[in-house]
């Protein structure tokens, strides 16, 4: 698959479970929002002290599992590299993102409150592989 196919399908499709990696090696798995950025890399909103950030921080492998609303039916996998970017500076960029995949927020300075108190981070994470291309 193109890259450029599976950032059209992030645009449209935001359910995803991020894999990372474990300090011991394993796999960890956790559900996300996922969109893209103005840059072309999948972003999604953590916390900073949340363990998906932490491995990220160790090793910044990521995978991406983007599926539809309905679960069952198209669904992508991406690779790649993420960095993290922190607050105070990331902020227009979370804002940004909220913007991409849910609209207008009713009360951005409530919205903003919340990311500093729940000291979020945002993933970007650089797509380098994605698939499938193919079913089986």
């Amino acid at each position: 698959m193109e890259l450029d196919d599976a950032r059209a399908f992030i645009r449209d499709n935001h359910r995803a479970v991020l894999v990372t990696h474990r300090p011991d090696g394993r796999m960890q798995t956790s559900p996300v929002t996922v969109g893209m950025d103005g840059e072309g890399r999948a972003v999604v909103s953590s916390r900073e002290t949340a363990y998906k950030t932490k491995n990220l921080k160790r090793d910044p492998r990521a995978t991406l599992c983007v599926f539809n609303d309905h679960f069952f039916g198209a669904w992508i996998q991406i690779d790649g590299r993420a960095d993290i970017a922190s607050l105070p500076g990331v902020m227009d960029e979370l804002v940004d993102y909220y913007r991409r995949i849910s609209g207008e927020h009713p009360d951005w300075d409530e919205y903003r409150s919340a990311m500093e108190k729940d000291r979020r981070v945002l993933l970007r994470i650089e797509l380098e592989r994605a698939g499938p291309d193919r079913e089986g």
